[in-house]
């Protein structure tokens, strides 16, 4: 079981997460924003990129019983969305199927909105209305991998080890 380089992965996510949060409490509107933003992004691209790495290994520890050091070179050569591409073809993901499906829809979806300046942007989420809709996608976004995750881990050692 992976069980360090699992821990590893969820440490970053978890750094990630914190450092771009609290950095937005006290600035002004703008800057707030701009900060907003950035964590808009971050919860898509590094949510994806962590999320496919364990989903992977989850897969692979399902079908050997281990990971091997082959296993993970072959996840790294891999792009996150490759990852899920390839998981939604594995035997042992088939009941998240249709939500590797919809993870890539709306990683597409975010990679729409997000295609203009950087100054469009933050006027964007300068507007309470587009801002909320623009994170509820991204909260769906979330809420769709940890179903992937359950529905795939099927609460075996590995599983219990990435939730606890």
């Amino acid at each position: 079981m992976p069980g360090f380089l699992a821990n590893d992965i969820l440490r970053m996510w978890r750094t990630f997460c914190v450092n771009y949060e609290a950095r937005t409490q006290s600035a002004p509107r703008k800057k707030k924003a701009k900060r907003r933003l950035k964590n808009y992004k971050l919860k898509h691209v590094r949510l994806l990129t962590c999320y496919s790495a364990l989903l992977y290994l989850l897969v692979q520890f399902l079908r050997k019983g281990t990971v091997s050091p082959d296993d993970i070179s072959s996840m790294v050569a891999l792009t996150p969305t490759r990852r899920l591409e390839w998981l939604s073809r594995q035997s042992e993901a088939a009941p998240a199927k249709s939500k590797f499906e919809e993870l890539l829809t709306l990683y597409e979806e975010f990679l729409v909105r997000t295609d203009a300046s950087e100054e469009e942007m933050v006027e964007r989420f300068l507007d309470e209305t587009i801002r909320r809709e623009y994170f509820e996608s991204a909260y769906r976004f979330g809420d769709l991998v940890f179903e992937v995750l359950q529905d795939v881990g099927r609460s075996n050692r590995f599983h219990r080890l990435l939730v606890v």
